[in-house]
Protein backbone atom coordinates (compact mmCIF):
# COMPACT_ATOMS: atom_id res chain seq x y z
CA UNK A 1 0.00 0.00 0.00
CA UNK A 2 2.67 2.50 1.25
CA UNK A 3 4.80 1.34 -2.41
CA UNK A 4 1.57 2.85 -4.47
CA UNK A 5 1.28 5.34 -2.78
CA UNK A 6 4.76 6.85 -3.38
CA UNK A 7 4.36 5.84 -7.18
CA UNK A 8 1.02 8.25 -7.03
CA UNK A 9 2.75 11.10 -5.18
CA UNK A 10 5.75 10.44 -7.95
CA UNK A 11 2.88 10.60 -10.80
CA UNK A 12 1.35 13.87 -9.63
CA UNK A 13 4.55 15.51 -8.85
CA UNK A 14 5.71 14.84 -12.34
CA UNK A 15 2.71 16.08 -13.72
CA UNK A 16 2.99 19.31 -11.64
CA UNK A 17 6.16 19.84 -12.66
CA UNK A 18 5.85 18.91 -16.17
CA UNK A 19 2.42 21.72 -16.38
CA UNK A 20 5.25 24.06 -14.80
CA UNK A 21 7.47 23.56 -17.24
CA UNK A 22 4.85 24.51 -20.33
CA UNK A 23 6.60 26.96 -22.31
CA UNK A 24 4.71 30.58 -22.30
CA UNK A 25 3.17 30.86 -25.82
CA UNK A 26 4.88 32.91 -28.10
CA UNK A 27 4.10 34.31 -31.39
CA UNK A 28 6.41 33.30 -34.64
CA UNK A 29 3.98 35.88 -37.13
CA UNK A 30 2.40 38.55 -37.34
CA UNK A 31 -0.49 39.40 -35.15
CA UNK A 32 -3.61 40.55 -37.61
CA UNK A 33 -6.28 42.36 -35.77
CA UNK A 34 -9.77 43.03 -37.35
CA UNK A 35 -11.59 46.32 -36.45
CA UNK A 36 -14.95 46.26 -37.74
CA UNK A 37 -15.27 49.73 -38.73
CA UNK A 38 -14.25 52.31 -41.25
CA UNK A 39 -10.61 54.20 -40.64
CA UNK A 40 -10.88 56.74 -38.01
CA UNK A 41 -12.66 57.47 -34.83
CA UNK A 42 -11.79 55.85 -31.45
CA UNK A 43 -12.10 52.20 -32.24
CA UNK A 44 -9.21 52.77 -34.94
CA UNK A 45 -7.35 55.03 -32.80
CA UNK A 46 -6.95 53.18 -29.53
CA UNK A 47 -5.57 49.41 -30.54
CA UNK A 48 -2.90 51.59 -33.22
CA UNK A 49 -2.27 53.66 -30.00
CA UNK A 50 -0.96 50.43 -28.25
CA UNK A 51 0.21 48.77 -31.34
CA UNK A 52 4.20 49.34 -31.03
CA UNK A 53 4.81 48.51 -27.12
CA UNK A 54 2.39 44.97 -27.74
CA UNK A 55 4.76 44.16 -30.56
CA UNK A 56 7.71 44.68 -28.90
CA UNK A 57 6.30 42.58 -25.41
CA UNK A 58 5.77 39.82 -28.26
CA UNK A 59 8.22 39.96 -30.84
CA UNK A 60 5.79 40.51 -33.36
CA UNK A 61 4.18 43.24 -35.38
CA UNK A 62 0.45 43.87 -35.34
CA UNK A 63 -1.21 44.56 -38.84
CA UNK A 64 -4.82 46.38 -38.57
CA UNK A 65 -7.15 45.66 -41.39
CA UNK A 66 -10.23 47.69 -41.28
CA UNK A 67 -13.37 45.43 -42.25
CA UNK A 68 -16.38 47.92 -41.26
CA UNK A 69 -19.99 47.50 -41.82
CA UNK A 70 -23.48 45.86 -40.32
CA UNK A 71 -23.15 47.41 -36.87
CA UNK A 72 -19.58 45.20 -36.96
CA UNK A 73 -20.52 41.78 -37.79
CA UNK A 74 -18.79 41.66 -40.94
CA UNK A 75 -15.51 41.81 -39.32
CA UNK A 76 -16.82 40.13 -36.08
CA UNK A 77 -18.13 37.10 -38.09
CA UNK A 78 -14.35 36.86 -39.79
CA UNK A 79 -12.47 36.81 -36.96
CA UNK A 80 -15.41 34.41 -35.21
CA UNK A 81 -14.40 32.01 -38.24
CA UNK A 82 -10.58 32.91 -37.89
CA UNK A 83 -8.34 29.75 -36.08
CA UNK A 84 -7.82 30.11 -32.39
CA UNK A 85 -4.17 30.23 -32.28
CA UNK A 86 -3.76 33.62 -30.95
CA UNK A 87 -2.88 35.28 -34.67
CA UNK A 88 -6.57 37.07 -35.33
CA UNK A 89 -7.87 39.12 -33.06
CA UNK A 90 -10.88 41.54 -32.74
CA UNK A 91 -11.59 45.27 -31.60
CA UNK A 92 -14.78 45.25 -29.75
CA UNK A 93 -17.01 48.04 -28.68
CA UNK A 94 -19.53 46.67 -25.83
CA UNK A 95 -22.60 46.98 -28.52
CA UNK A 96 -20.52 43.89 -30.35
CA UNK A 97 -20.56 41.40 -27.51
CA UNK A 98 -23.49 42.53 -25.70
CA UNK A 99 -26.58 43.60 -28.19
CA UNK A 100 -25.86 42.70 -31.00
CA UNK A 101 -26.63 38.79 -30.10
CA UNK A 102 -30.50 40.04 -29.97
CA UNK A 103 -30.88 43.01 -32.50
CA UNK A 104 -29.46 40.82 -35.42
CA UNK A 105 -29.83 37.55 -36.86
CA UNK A 106 -26.25 36.39 -37.05
CA UNK A 107 -24.37 33.40 -38.54
CA UNK A 108 -21.69 33.61 -35.30
CA UNK A 109 -22.00 33.60 -31.77
CA UNK A 110 -20.91 36.73 -30.23
CA UNK A 111 -21.06 35.36 -26.66
CA UNK A 112 -18.42 32.68 -27.86
CA UNK A 113 -15.05 35.44 -28.36
CA UNK A 114 -12.53 34.93 -26.12
CA UNK A 115 -12.23 37.54 -24.23
CA UNK A 116 -8.17 39.46 -24.03
CA UNK A 117 -8.51 42.88 -22.38
CA UNK A 118 -10.27 46.20 -22.34
CA UNK A 119 -7.41 49.01 -23.94
CA UNK A 120 -9.37 51.70 -22.14
CA UNK A 121 -12.77 53.15 -20.92
CA UNK A 122 -15.10 56.19 -21.37
CA UNK A 123 -18.03 57.83 -19.96
CA UNK A 124 -20.64 59.15 -22.95
CA UNK A 125 -22.12 62.64 -22.50
CA UNK A 126 -24.62 64.43 -22.99
CA UNK A 127 -24.24 67.21 -24.48
CA UNK A 128 -26.94 70.35 -25.27
CA UNK A 129 -27.47 72.64 -27.92
CA UNK A 130 -26.74 75.71 -26.08
CA UNK A 131 -30.53 76.99 -26.79
CA UNK A 132 -31.93 73.83 -24.63
CA UNK A 133 -32.73 73.69 -21.21
CA UNK A 134 -29.26 74.82 -19.33
CA UNK A 135 -28.77 72.41 -16.81
CA UNK A 136 -30.14 67.98 -16.24
CA UNK A 137 -32.41 68.71 -13.85
CA UNK A 138 -34.04 72.03 -16.27
CA UNK A 139 -33.73 69.40 -19.26
CA UNK A 140 -35.88 67.23 -17.20
CA UNK A 141 -38.53 69.19 -15.79
CA UNK A 142 -39.22 70.71 -19.20
CA UNK A 143 -39.26 67.73 -20.92
CA UNK A 144 -41.82 66.45 -17.77
CA UNK A 145 -43.52 69.62 -18.64
CA UNK A 146 -43.33 69.15 -22.63
CA UNK A 147 -43.73 65.46 -23.32
CA UNK A 148 -42.35 64.72 -27.14
CA UNK A 149 -40.95 68.53 -26.98
CA UNK A 150 -37.33 67.41 -26.71
CA UNK A 151 -35.69 65.66 -30.02
CA UNK A 152 -32.40 63.59 -28.89
CA UNK A 153 -30.00 62.54 -31.74
CA UNK A 154 -27.69 59.22 -31.54
CA UNK A 155 -25.23 57.85 -34.01
CA UNK A 156 -28.26 55.33 -35.30
CA UNK A 157 -30.35 52.76 -34.08
CA UNK A 158 -29.20 50.20 -31.53
CA UNK A 159 -26.24 52.31 -31.23
CA UNK A 160 -24.82 53.01 -27.54
CA UNK A 161 -26.11 56.92 -27.63
CA UNK A 162 -29.50 55.84 -28.47
CA UNK A 163 -30.01 53.31 -26.05
CA UNK A 164 -28.29 55.94 -23.11
CA UNK A 165 -31.17 57.71 -24.52
CA UNK A 166 -33.26 55.22 -24.04
CA UNK A 167 -32.24 55.00 -20.12
CA UNK A 168 -32.89 58.51 -19.72
CA UNK A 169 -36.31 57.75 -20.92
CA UNK A 170 -36.97 55.27 -19.26
CA UNK A 171 -35.33 56.58 -15.48
CA UNK A 172 -36.91 59.48 -15.88
CA UNK A 173 -40.19 59.07 -17.24
CA UNK A 174 -39.54 61.47 -19.23
CA UNK A 175 -41.22 61.66 -23.23
CA UNK A 176 -38.39 62.51 -25.63
CA UNK A 177 -38.26 61.98 -29.52
CA UNK A 178 -35.18 59.96 -30.95
CA UNK A 179 -33.48 61.61 -33.93
CA UNK A 180 -31.54 58.75 -35.44
CA UNK A 181 -28.21 59.17 -38.27
CA UNK A 182 -25.76 57.53 -39.57
CA UNK A 183 -22.83 58.29 -37.51
CA UNK A 184 -21.53 60.69 -34.65
CA UNK A 185 -20.70 63.34 -37.41
CA UNK A 186 -23.99 64.29 -38.72
CA UNK A 187 -25.62 63.84 -36.11
CA UNK A 188 -23.50 66.67 -34.55
CA UNK A 189 -24.04 68.58 -37.33
CA UNK A 190 -27.77 69.00 -36.84
CA UNK A 191 -26.87 69.03 -32.81
CA UNK A 192 -24.87 72.72 -33.67
CA UNK A 193 -27.25 73.62 -35.84
CA UNK A 194 -29.99 73.38 -33.56
CA UNK A 195 -32.38 70.59 -35.62
CA UNK A 196 -32.23 68.37 -32.47
CA UNK A 197 -31.68 69.54 -28.77
CA UNK A 198 -29.76 66.63 -27.17
CA UNK A 199 -27.41 64.31 -27.76
CA UNK A 200 -24.94 61.24 -25.71
CA UNK A 201 -21.13 61.21 -27.17
CA UNK A 202 -18.33 61.12 -26.30
CA UNK A 203 -16.09 63.46 -25.04
CA UNK A 204 -13.48 62.82 -27.72
CA UNK A 205 -15.91 63.71 -30.09
CA UNK A 206 -17.28 66.88 -28.62
CA UNK A 207 -14.79 68.17 -26.04
CA UNK A 208 -13.92 70.61 -28.79
CA UNK A 209 -17.32 72.10 -29.15
CA UNK A 210 -17.70 72.33 -25.33
CA UNK A 211 -14.51 73.84 -25.11
CA UNK A 212 -15.67 76.68 -27.61
CA UNK A 213 -19.48 76.97 -26.42
CA UNK A 214 -20.83 75.83 -29.30
CA UNK A 215 -22.45 72.68 -26.96
CA UNK A 216 -23.38 72.77 -23.86
CA UNK A 217 -22.20 69.68 -21.34
CA UNK A 218 -24.82 68.54 -18.87
CA UNK A 219 -23.79 65.79 -17.51
CA UNK A 220 -20.93 62.32 -17.44
CA UNK A 221 -22.37 58.79 -17.91
CA UNK A 222 -19.61 57.62 -15.89
CA UNK A 223 -20.56 56.69 -11.69
CA UNK A 224 -18.76 59.77 -10.48
CA UNK A 225 -17.14 63.18 -12.62
CA UNK A 226 -14.27 62.94 -14.75
CA UNK A 227 -11.08 64.50 -13.76
CA UNK A 228 -10.69 66.26 -17.18
CA UNK A 229 -14.45 67.93 -16.77
CA UNK A 230 -14.91 68.61 -12.51
CA UNK A 231 -17.53 71.11 -13.02
CA UNK A 232 -19.58 68.88 -14.78
CA UNK A 233 -21.44 66.23 -13.12
CA UNK A 234 -22.38 62.70 -13.19
CA UNK A 235 -25.56 62.34 -14.58
CA UNK A 236 -26.39 59.48 -11.57
CA UNK A 237 -26.35 62.92 -9.21
CA UNK A 238 -29.60 63.31 -10.77
CA UNK A 239 -30.80 60.31 -11.69
CA UNK A 240 -29.53 57.83 -9.31
CA UNK A 241 -28.39 54.66 -10.89
CA UNK A 242 -27.59 56.13 -14.53
CA UNK A 243 -24.39 54.52 -15.98
CA UNK A 244 -23.33 54.87 -19.53
CA UNK A 245 -19.86 54.01 -19.93
CA UNK A 246 -18.59 52.44 -23.28
CA UNK A 247 -15.24 51.02 -23.62
CA UNK A 248 -13.07 49.60 -26.62
CA UNK A 249 -10.92 46.04 -25.71
CA UNK A 250 -9.67 43.07 -27.92
CA UNK A 251 -11.28 39.61 -28.32
CA UNK A 252 -9.97 36.50 -29.79
CA UNK A 253 -11.75 33.53 -31.60
CA UNK A 254 -13.91 31.20 -30.03
CA UNK A 255 -11.88 28.28 -28.23
CA UNK A 256 -8.59 30.12 -28.16
CA UNK A 257 -6.72 29.04 -25.38
CA UNK A 258 -6.35 30.23 -21.94
CA UNK A 259 -3.12 30.06 -22.55
CA UNK A 260 -2.45 32.48 -25.30
CA UNK A 261 -5.55 35.29 -24.36
CA UNK A 262 -3.42 35.32 -20.83
CA UNK A 263 -0.52 36.20 -22.47
CA UNK A 264 -1.87 38.79 -25.60
CA UNK A 265 -3.43 40.01 -22.25
CA UNK A 266 -0.25 40.44 -20.19
CA UNK A 267 0.85 42.27 -23.48
CA UNK A 268 -1.94 44.82 -23.61
CA UNK A 269 -1.67 45.81 -20.38
CA UNK A 270 2.08 46.12 -19.92
CA UNK A 271 1.38 48.51 -23.68
CA UNK A 272 -1.66 50.33 -21.85
CA UNK A 273 -0.10 51.07 -18.17
CA UNK A 274 3.06 52.35 -19.84
CA UNK A 275 3.51 56.31 -18.36
CA UNK A 276 3.87 57.81 -21.80
CA UNK A 277 0.43 55.69 -23.48
CA UNK A 278 -1.06 56.54 -19.82
CA UNK A 279 -0.86 60.22 -20.76
CA UNK A 280 -1.33 59.73 -24.43
CA UNK A 281 -5.05 57.96 -23.08
CA UNK A 282 -6.01 60.39 -21.03
CA UNK A 283 -5.43 63.50 -23.44
CA UNK A 284 -7.74 62.03 -25.52
CA UNK A 285 -10.67 61.84 -22.26
CA UNK A 286 -10.18 57.94 -21.99
CA UNK A 287 -9.39 55.76 -18.57
CA UNK A 288 -6.45 53.31 -19.08
CA UNK A 289 -7.86 49.81 -18.26
CA UNK A 290 -5.64 46.73 -19.19
CA UNK A 291 -7.53 44.40 -17.74
CA UNK A 292 -7.68 40.69 -17.26
CA UNK A 293 -9.48 38.15 -19.69
CA UNK A 294 -11.34 37.54 -16.32
CA UNK A 295 -12.49 40.62 -16.16
CA UNK A 296 -13.24 41.53 -19.28
CA UNK A 297 -14.97 38.99 -19.45
CA UNK A 298 -17.60 40.12 -16.09
CA UNK A 299 -17.53 43.37 -17.51
CA UNK A 300 -19.27 41.80 -20.73
CA UNK A 301 -21.26 39.92 -18.50
CA UNK A 302 -22.62 43.67 -16.47
CA UNK A 303 -23.07 45.46 -19.85
CA UNK A 304 -25.23 42.88 -20.91
CA UNK A 305 -27.67 42.12 -18.67
CA UNK A 306 -27.72 46.65 -18.53
CA UNK A 307 -28.15 47.08 -22.17
CA UNK A 308 -30.45 44.38 -23.48
CA UNK A 309 -32.32 45.35 -20.39
CA UNK A 310 -32.85 48.83 -22.42
CA UNK A 311 -33.60 47.13 -25.88
CA UNK A 312 -36.09 44.53 -24.59
CA UNK A 313 -37.85 47.23 -22.23
CA UNK A 314 -37.85 50.03 -24.70
CA UNK A 315 -38.39 47.53 -28.02
CA UNK A 316 -35.41 48.82 -29.63
CA UNK A 317 -34.85 47.31 -33.17
CA UNK A 318 -31.78 47.31 -35.48
CA UNK A 319 -32.14 49.06 -38.91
Amino acid sequence: MRAAAVVLVSVMLAAAGSAQAQPVWQPSKPIRVVIPYPPGGTADALPRLISEKVANSLGQPMVFENRGGASANIGAEAVARSEPDGYTLLVVAPHVVTTNAVLYKLNYDPNAFAPVSIIASYPNVLVANPKAPASLQELIAYAKANPGKIFYGSQGNSTSSHLSGEMLKMMTGIEMVHVPYKGSAPALVDLLAGQVNIMFDNLLATNQYIKSGKLRLLGVGSAKRQSSVPDAPAIAEVVPGFLSETWMGLVAPPKTPASITGRLSAAVAEAVKSPDIVKRLEDLNTDPVGNTPAQMAEVIRQDTERWVGVVRAANVKAD
